[in-house]
């Protein structure tokens, strides 16, 4: 939780400006050596982030100056970096996607409890995110699998504990 910590002690009389560092976190976004925001070498320009957010541009450039400034920030979002989610994908691809919302996402063993039961089936998982609970509201895990899931599986998924909801796509 330090992380997390550390960002409540830097925003806490900012709320706007937390706003867009979270953005910036649930996105992958880093903060650059010139206080821009960016995915690897490729700027993405302030006024489009405050557009996306319907906020002023000038909160999102005292944000990003904030983060360079600040050294412990700096570490943190220097070395953000985006990863391809295929969710919207996978059915394209001939794979199955399972989303499932847990009763508490703070608790530990929901991933391990279904990448086990996904791997006794003999399932190959591609791709397994899960939504931090302290950047999502109703944080969520997907799970990107080879193939169908046979019905049976998707019983034996809802049936966990922790599984308070489950979503087939």
């Amino acid at each position: 939780m330090p992380m997390w910590s550390e960002i409540e002690k830097h925003f806490k009389k900012f709320p706007m400006q937390k706003r867009v560092a979270l953005f910036l976190l649930r996105k992958g976004f880093q903060v650059n050596e010139q206080a821009r925001v960016c995915v690897g070498g490729i700027e993405i320009p302030h006024t489009q982030i405050a557009k996306e957010l319907g906020i002023d541009r000038r909160v999102v450039d005292a944000t990003a100056e904030r983060i360079k400034k600040e050294e412990s920030l700096y570490r943190i979002f220097s070395n953000l970096s985006c990863v391809a989610f295929l969710r919207d994908v996978a059915p394209m691809l001939g794979l199955s996607v399972v989303i499932i919302t847990p009763d508490d996402a703070s608790k530990p063993g929901i991933i391990g409890s279904v990448a086990s039961k996904i791997s006794e089936w003999g399932i190959p998982i591609r791709q397994a995110i899960a939504d931090d609970p302290y950047l999502f509201e109703e944080p969520k895990l997907t799970i990107i699998t080879e193939g169908e899931l046979p019905g049976e599986l998707i019983k034996e998924l809802k049936a966990l504990e922790g599984v308070k909801r489950l979503t087939i796509i």
